[in-house]
Formats: C-alpha cells, structure tokens, sequence
C-alpha cells in the first residue's frame, strides 16, 4: 500500500487535484474492505469475552461446565448477568483479575472444603487459564471474589 501511495504522490503534484482525487479514492477503497469484515468472519465467533467454568466437588446443583460470554451477556451459566457484572466492576487495567496468589503470602489454615474450579477462555481481550481451590484464607478469600461466577459456598 505504501508503495502504491508513493507512485500517487508524485503524479499529485505533477497532475493537480483530479489525480488527487483518485489517490483517495483509492486509498479508501484499500482500506474500507478491512474494516468492514464482521468479527464472525475472522474466526472469533460471537465475539466479546468469553469463559468456561469447570466445577468439581462444590455439592449438589453447583457442580458443572457452564459457558459465560459477556459484552453482550449470553451462556448457560447460572448467573449470566450477575457473573459478567462482578467480572466488570473488578477489571483493572494492567491488572491479573484471575491471577493466583502470589508465592510467599501469608495464609490462613484453614480449610474451606474439597470444591475446585477451572476458568478458561478470554477476558478483556486477554487468555484466561486459572485454577481455584479452598484449601487455606487466600484461597478461599480469591473464590469468594469470583462469586458469582464461581458457586457461594457456606
């Protein structure tokens, strides 16, 4: 393309507006065709974000694979809307929503069951692949931030 608006450059200043006028032209005609393709013809489906949520072991009626997609909300998750608005009021710029706790933290002893979770997919345009369990306070502190998207336990 670059190439070709050099070339047009030179006849511009030799040939006046008309050819100036082609050079847009045909500029636009290059560059309108990209941005009109859906996002469904670029392989990305339904397009936004979109989770998977594995949960094992969290008792009856919590247990599952459930599909969340946000912006705009869809899925077979239990709380569609509840899960995408949590996820939203805690996406900070530059921030890990999803990551885990950090080595070397200080944590309670305590159990908070045999419950674990997996979250795949994509969030914010970002790859998400976390795991989840209850097995001291931070754990159970960063599921307890997830609900609703992971099931409220207790």
């Amino acid at each position: 393309m670059g190439s070709l608006l050099s070339g047009l450059e030179g006849r511009v200043r030799r040939g006046g507006l008309a050819v100036l006028a082609t050079a847009a032209a045909v500029t636009a005609s290059a560059v309108v065709p990209l941005i009109a393709v859906p996002a469904a013809a670029l392989g990305q489906g339904r397009g936004g974000d979109h989770l998977t949520v594995v949960v094992r072991h969290a008792g009856a009626g919590r247990d599952g694979t459930y599909e969340l997609f946000c912006h705009p909300a869809g899925g077979h998750h239990p709380d569609v809307r509840g899960a995408c608005q949590k996820l939203d009021e805690q996406t900070q710029w530059g921030r890990d929503l999803f990551a885990p706790v950090p080595p070397g933290t200080i944590c309670s002893m305590i159990s908070g069951g045999p419950a674990t979770a997996r979250v795949t997919g994509t969030w914010a345009g970002r790859p998400v692949d976390a795991s989840y369990d209850r097995n001291n306070g931070c754990e159970i502190d960063r599921w307890n931030r997830m609900v609703p998207l992971l099931p409220k336990i207790g």
